[in-house]
């Protein structure tokens, strides 16, 4: 949702005349697209179809590209805005975009530190791990 922000938030100024902008919309309409995609995956539970895939280290990976190309499109968004637009309007969304591009990067990076975890095993419980040791 908030990458979805970022996009309707960029797109609603003109961003054509910066060719940054054209970068933070890539990024935030790639990556949403992508999420999307894994959503649905994991709602139609089809990793358990695909189960020759390593889903744990699938997901760790598109955290971990999407943290960082997020980082790039959250410092060229903020870094873009100009406080002396011509026109009010673009700059108080473009401001917001930057916000919101933080917030995306941060919560990505939040799920790379948790799918780490759940590639690396390390959010298991006693009682798991005591079954998996006797079987």
């Amino acid at each position: 949702v908030l990458g979805l922000l970022v996009w309707a938030l960029i797109a609603d100024t003109t961003y054509y005349l910066h060719a940054a902008y054209g970068w933070v919309m890539f990024v935030s309409i790639f990556f949403w697209i992508l999420t999307v995609l894994f959503f649905i995956t994991y709602l139609l539970q089809l990793q358990l179809k695909f189960y020759v895939i390593p889903w744990s280290l699938v997901l760790m990976i598109f955290n971990v590209v999407a943290t960082i190309l997020y980082v790039t499109a959250f410092v060229t968004c903020a870094a873009a805005v100009q406080p002396t637009s011509w026109r009010q309007w673009d700059y108080n969304r473009r401001a917001a975009a930057s916000f919101f591009a933080c917030l995306v990067m941060i919560t990505y990076g939040v799920s790379t530190f948790f799918s780490f975890r759940a590639w690396k095993g390390l959010g298991s419980n006693a009682a798991t791990s005591q079954v998996s040791d006797h079987a």
